[in-house]
């Protein structure tokens, strides 16, 4: 059980607490980097997306289109960066197209 704070604290210095108490960051971090993934790529990728997972730090995508894969094969740095940046913090080294 966690210690009760008499003075009144912002929910987000609660919920900031609660997450980093119950070690639930990386669960977090694989939800928003699906949402970033949708938001950066739009309707054109996402139609031949079919998986996006996070494991560790290593991004998995799998792709439907071979073409689409080769082609976005070309910029996995620039990814990486978007979606990094588009996150706020680090969470993405390395991507890796199926």
């Amino acid at each position: 059980m966690a210690k009760r704070h008499n003075e009144n604290l912002p929910i987000s210095d609660i919920l900031k607490e609660f997450v980093e108490a119950n070690k639930l960051q990386s669960g977090l971090d694989k939800v928003d980097v699906r949402e970033a993934w949708v938001k950066m790529m739009g309707n054109g990728v996402n139609n031949y997306t079919t998986d996006v997972t996070l494991d560790r730090d290593v991004l998995y995508i799998g792709l439907s289109s071979s073409v689409l894969r080769e082609e976005l094969s070309y910029g996995k740095q620039k990814i990486i960066d978007m979606l990094n940046e588009s996150m706020g913090k680090e969470v993405i080294k390395k991507l890796v197209l199926r």
